[in-house]
């Protein structure tokens, strides 16, 4: 399968043609809404089915040291991805230290909805990956945010008089700690792994037939999402800062592709670790900095990531990205 038949195959898929459809309602100023709270579900339900079907299948199969060696690299990637975003932006952009470093930590750390559509897309373009690959993205939140605040910090203690960010530190670990994704995802998880292939097969029918109807309805409320946010604060992306929403998905590919190769990952796990370390949180990030850099401007870190990096993923990156996975691993390109 050719990368233009992978491309195919993904963009046609219902959906994506769901967030292509929130992306045109937003951009047409439609009334077209999902209330907050049944979005909040549609994101508790797939958060977790991803997890506990990860659990499932790892469960199924056997705990070999690729697993190990996968988490580690999830955990190196997050950690070292902010630092290359880092100096890219202080190179090619105007934005200060703090907004700098407030992006790196969104690209270190990853996007699960990402995952989900990823993990959807793996399946359906027959490539799928193990299913430990759902602790790996758990592995891949916090390190970033660290990092990003170790580069930030001298502008930060400068701008808060060299006071509080000990604090505030510690309060962003429990924040991370306690995140509700992280909670439910790594849970379920859990539970999908101590129940095993029996386990799913008593909650099939909620894990697995009506998956893809939800993504569809979750991602149709991403587009309307990533849209009204593009209409919003467009003014805040100056060129440099978007071609780094653009340039930056494949750079962390890249890095995600030569780890996951050096830890043995077969294809569809390769392409998952290329995706999350091409993607760019805009839940749990956003949610850390606001303790830990309030003086960061999240209408440049959010808006990029979820109006520019999301759909790009969305549509381009990951057929991109398992084409490359299936060319390098020897499975087919």
């Amino acid at each position: 399968m050719d990368i233009f038949t992978l491309a195919e195959a993904n963009l046609i898929s219902p959906p994506i043609l769901f967030f292509v459809l929130g992306l045109i309602a937003a951009f047409v100023r439609s009334d077209l809404s999902i209330p907050e709270a049944i979005a909040k579900a549609l994101s508790l339900y797939l958060v977790m089915a991803i997890g506990f079907k990860g659990g499932a299948e790892m469960a199924a199969g056997d705990l070999t040291w690729s697993v190990g060696g996968a988490i580690l690299s999830g955990i190196v990637l997050s950690a070292l991805l902010p630092v290359l975003g880092f100096g890219m932006l202080m190179l090619t952009t105007k934005v200060g230290r703090i907004d700098a470093a407030a992006i790196a930590a969104h690209y270190g750390s990853i996007s699960i909805v990402t995952f989900i559509a990823a993990s959807d897309a793996a399946r359906f373009l027959e490539t799928p990956g193990e299913g430990f690959m759902v602790a790996v993205a758990a592995a891949m939140e916090a390190p970033a945010i660290v990092t990003a605040l170790i580069l930030a910090g001298s502008a930060a203690r400068a701008s808060n008089g060299g006071e509080g960010h000990g604090e505030s530190r510690l309060s962003v670990l429990k924040e991370i700690a306690a995140n509700g994704s992280i909670v439910l995802l790594i849970g379920a998880f859990f539970i999908g792994w101590m129940t095993g292939p029996r386990g799913m097969e008593a909650v099939s029918p909620f894990f697995n037939d009506i998956f893809r109807g939800v993504l569809c309805l979750f991602l149709l409320d991403m587009g309307l999402v990533a849209g009204r946010g593009l209409l919003r604060n467009w003014r805040v992306l100056k060129p440099g800062v978007i071609g780094f929403g653009l340039y930056m998905p494949l750079i962390g590919a890249l890095a995600g592709m030569g780890t996951g190769l050096a830890v043995g990952l077969d294809a569809g796990s390769l392409g998952l670790l290329m995706t999350l370390a091409a993607s760019a949180s805009y839940i749990a990030v956003p949610a850390a900095l606001r303790l830990a850099l309030p003086e960061a401007r999240p209408a440049i870190s959010l808006t990029l990531a979820l109006g520019i990096t999301f759909p790009f993923n969305l549509v381009a990156g990951i057929p991109l990205y398992f084409w490359l996975a299936r060319l390098v691993t020897g499975t087919g390109g």
